[in-house]
């Protein structure tokens, strides 16, 4: 198997370990075992166990952030960048239930490296929405477009947690909630 393709395939298979056991619980020769490579194999291509858990986060934080991006490209006006923006979001948690029980059990993280890594995600989801809002208000502060983004992540990830509670709440009816309760104060800002 190319390597490439050997990593996908054990990213995968920790990815749902860990979503199913928590980090600390969660052991290399499980991983290994399910896999069908020896634990060797594993520490030679992410170095620990900490590194296989960085991988994952990494992974999912990619999909996310190529999804998005996909997603709002389509857009031609400021509510459907943040209709198709939240939409691509919604529908990622619900299609990748376990990269996002990993993400969202990040208090049982405690590896340091890998809570970054959680927050980066955060973070490149702020930034992405602080950068579209900017360029459709140029006139907004840069601040208050940092701390709307902030606002909308925030939101987003309790909503995703109450939504897994509900799963007659699906993507489109999660995002109609979000677009319903912001939509209003951007456009005020924007002038949309």
């Amino acid at each position: 198997m190319p390597k490439a393709q050997r990593m996908e395939q054990m990213l995968s298979v920790a990815e749902e370990v860990f979503a199913e056991r928590g980090y600390l619980a969660a052991s290399m020769d499980e991983i290994a075992e399910r896999v069908g490579v020896s634990k060797p194999m594993l520490y030679e291509y992410f170095g620990s166990k900490e590194g296989l858990l960085i991988g994952c986060v990494h992974k999912a934080r990619t999909e996310l952030r190529t999804r998005t991006e996909a997603a709002i490209a389509k857009a031609s006006t400021p509510e459907e960048f943040l209709r198709l923006g939240l939409l691509a979001f919604f529908e990622f948690i619900a299609e990748h239930t376990k990269s996002w029980a990993l993400l969202r059990h990040e208090a049982s993280i405690t590896v340091p490296s890998a809570q970054e890594e959680v927050e980066g995600i955060r973070q490149q989801q702020t930034d992405l929405i602080a950068s579209v809002l900017s360029g459709f208000a140029p006139d907004i502060d840069a601040l208050e477009a940092e701390a709307f983004a902030e606002i909308v992540v925030g939101a987003c990830e309790r909503l995703a947690l109450w939504c897994e509670r509900r799963p007659s709440v699906g993507p489109a009816l999660a995002t109609d909630y979000v677009v319903n309760l912001v939509w209003n104060g951007v456009a005020a800002r924007i002038k949309a």
